[in-house]
């Protein structure tokens, strides 16, 4: 007697191998992606001519609690070509989760493509010599594949925002988020906006504004901290990096990673 297959079963696993083969083609895709990208990438880091001053001011808490801040880190030249090519980029991904976050933010891929002067910044040894000096050991640029490596953060609507957070660490080294506020822009002229930067200790909590061209430089799993909401007609732009004195990761810290960049970037940060 022939026995007829389940065909939910049979359902199920026609299915799973296409979610495999999709998500295997779309990976392979993408890593021919970050081949070409990596080749632009070196391009311009080849190429790099920014500035950066290495007696800048530090002020604020200090690293010795893991954040410091700069004042004036990048030389005119280079910032007004970093503020000009922010504002002219394009392909914003807008994310909203309740309670937690709401923004726009701008993927490494983009910026390689769009923007040259912020990413030779962030690739140069200039900048990985100033964060080194600050947090007391070497530092290198995150893998391209990480989506949150180099991106812009864009807060341009009312209640714009990211509520208390760590920035996890899917790296085997210590890992350091350096924030560079391009613009900062309040409802009167010349005014800063009402966002504040925030540090929470056991009984207190740290403020700062954040001007332009400043540099907030931190451990980002161990120091909790938030952006408060953007009111209406201000705007805020900030450029985030992330350096790592061990960039290498665990298979489990890529699969991490990827689910928390899905927040940021979508659904295609899971076969990054």
């Amino acid at each position: 007697m022939v026995t007829l297959p389940n065909v939910g079963a049979v359902i199920a696993l026609l299915v799973l191998m296409l979610a495999t083969t999709t998500f295997v083609v779309l990976y392979v895709r993408r890593q021919r992606l970050y081949a070409v990208l990596s080749a632009q990438q070196d391009a311009l880091a080849s190429g790099a001519s920014v500035e950066i001053s290495h007696h800048a001011y530090r002020e604020g808490i200090g690293f010795e609690q893991g954040f410091a801040q700069l004042t004036n880190i990048v030389d005119d030249k280079t910032f007004h070509a970093i503020a000009a090519e922010a504002a002219a980029l394009s392909g914003v991904e807008r994310s909203y989760v309740p309670t937690h976050k709401k923004g726009g933010t701008i993927a490494y891929e983009t910026l390689i493509a769009q923007a040259p002067t912020i990413v030779q910044l962030y690739t140069s040894q200039q900048m990985r010599d100033a964060v080194s000096n600050v947090v007391g050991m070497p530092v290198r640029p995150t893998p391209i594949n990480d989506q949150s490596s180099l991106s812009l953060l864009i807060y341009d609507r009312p209640g714009d925002h990211i509520d208390w957070h760590y920035d996890h660490n899917f790296y085997r080294g210590r890992h350091f988020t350096v924030l560079l506020p391009i613009v900062n822009r309040g409802c009167e002229p010349g005014s800063l906006s009402s966002t504040r930067f925030q540090i929470k200790h056991p009984d207190s909590v740290s403020e700062f504004a954040t001007p332009p061209n400043g540099l907030l430089i931190f451990e980002g799993a161990k120091v909790l901290h938030r952006a408060t909401p953007l009111a209406a007609g201000e705007r805020r732009i900030v450029l985030s990096m992330t350096y790592c004195s061990d960039p290498r990761s665990s298979w489990w810290q890529g699969i991490a990673r990827r689910l928390k960049d899905t927040a940021f970037f979508g659904i295609r940060a899971l076969w990054t």
